[in-house]
């Protein structure tokens, strides 16, 4: 890639404050230089209006959730109600219909301001369970899906092996399963082999949940990261059902499960754990463990409110992800971990907006095997988005207000450029890849076999 330079006219910086008139330097994929106080764009500089920001890393995503979106809002019921409808799309999908749909769920989260996403995957075979002739190709649809649109991705491939506690996988779940860990391994060793050395892709792993994962098979996906040095991911105590389930059949909390196994740990994030006691909290931080946040889909599927200020304090960093897609906005993800926490407290402030940010970017890129992005310094992943200050959103916003104005009232409508690894993918509100309105159309309405 040549060198660009960039003139931002206000952006957020080290170790947390806003600065006007900041020059960004570009060589390749990477910062070469970072430049304050610059009062004017020079010659030849791209301008930056607004607030910009580094890259948004969403740290828990399922693409093909996005197909969900508006339909389940038609009843009433619980989680498990709109599983039953998740697998009703996981059904359809193959993998030429996964990369359609993963690429347009990207590129909408690239108009967002997204530059990295941790997929969740575990829908790894054909129907019935059968794997495909490469038993990783839904797995490249979803790294192939990725590059087009301008976003780097750690693919989390899933270990999914029950259909619950002591219960054998069925129906859709057959197409998550490896029989056992041990196979699962075989597997996951052929697809990172693949991206061995691809600056672009980092393979991590996961324990789908206490729920999906024997404890006795927990070990094989653990060693299998901490040989490999890759990231970690689990679901955790996302319902209460879940918990008093793992305590029937363990005597112990997921989160005591899992630290029995081996899964807690730095490289490890704790998705969800909404329903964590004082012992799950000390674990989790004691550990190192990271926490994803997932806030628009712990309240569509009335899951409840994690304790995250409490996490945080005890040693879980925090990141954020927009999970199940029920809208995809990372500062709407952002402000819900704080406006929540006041629901669940009556008490205001909890988390600073710099805190929030943090979250969402330096935070969010490190659980995903990317240390060196989300921050406006030379040297990491040139990723920079800019939001607007004018919209009828942010209009007003002063300097020394501005990323409490982004965090707080800002929407992903309001990002107009996004620059990611060195790429420009969206300019003026507008994607590379064209109207992705109509991509996303096209790709759910094949997932929903509504095509014909």
């Amino acid at each position: 890639m040549p060198e660009l330079n960039y003139w931002c006219e206000l952006a957020w910086l080290p170790p947390g404050e806003v600065v006007a008139g900041v020059l960004v330097r570009v060589s390749g994929s990477r910062f070469a230089e970072i430049t304050p106080g610059m009062a004017e764009p020079p010659a030849g500089a791209v301008r930056l209006d607004g607030l910009t920001v580094p890259g948004l890393a969403n740290a828990h995503s399922h693409a093909f959730h996005r197909a969900l979106r508006g339909v389940t809002q038609r009843e009433k019921g619980s989680f498990w109600t709109w599983r039953e409808q998740m697998y009703g799309v996981a059904a359809t999908l193959d993998p030429d219909s996964y990369l359609r749909l993963a690429r347009a769920t990207f590129a909408e989260m690239a108009l967002a301001g997204i530059t990295s996403v941790g997929e969740f995957h575990y829908l790894h075979h054909g129907p019935g369970g059968r794997p495909y002739d490469d038993p990783n190709v839904m797995g490249h649809a979803l790294v192939q899906a990725a590059r087009e649109a301008g976003l780097r991705i750690a693919l989390l491939d899933a270990c999914y092996l029950s259909g619950g506690f002591g219960t054998p996988l069925a129906g859709t779940q057959l197409r998550f399963g490896d029989g056992d860990a041990d196979r699962w391994a075989v597997r996951v060793e052929a697809l990172a082999a693949a991206y061995r050395g691809a600056q672009d892709v980092e393979i991590g792993v996961a324990v789908h949940s206490v729920r999906a994962v024997p404890s006795e098979q927990m070990p094989t996906v653990s060693r299998f990261s901490h040989h490999h040095a890759l990231p970690m991911h689990v679901h955790v105590s996302e319902q209460r059902a879940e918990n008093a389930a793992c305590v029937e059949m363990y005597a112990a909390s997921p989160v005591q499960v899992l630290n029995e196994h081996e899964v807690l740990g730095p490289r490890s994030t704790a998705v969800h754990a909404t329903h964590v006691s004082d012992v799950d909290i000390a674990l989790l931080g004691q550990s190192g463990t990271r926490v994803c946040m997932c806030p628009t889909t712990e309240r569509d599927l009335a899951d409840g409110i994690g304790p995250a200020r409490a996490m945080a304090e005890a040693g879980s960093p925090i990141t954020l992800g927009s999970d199940s897609h029920a809208v995809i906005d990372l500062f709407e993800e952002a402000r819900a971990v704080e406006l929540d926490e006041r629901l669940a407290t009556e008490r205001r402030g909890h988390w600073t907006a710099a805190e929030l940010l943090q979250a969402a970017t330096a935070a969010g890129h490190a659980c995903l095997g990317f240390p060196d992005a989300g921050t406006l310094v030379p040297g990491a992943w040139a990723d920079l988005v800019s939001v607007r200050l004018d919209s009828v959103r942010t209009a007003g916003a002063s300097r020394s207000g501005a990323a409490e104005t982004v965090v707080f009232a800002a929407t992903a409508a309001d990002v107009h450029s996004v620059v990611s690894g060195g790429r420009h993918v969206v300019a003026e509100g507008r994607h590379v890849l064209g109207d992705v309105g109509a991509l996303l159309g096209a790709a759910i309405a094949e997932a929903r076999g509504e095509s014909a």
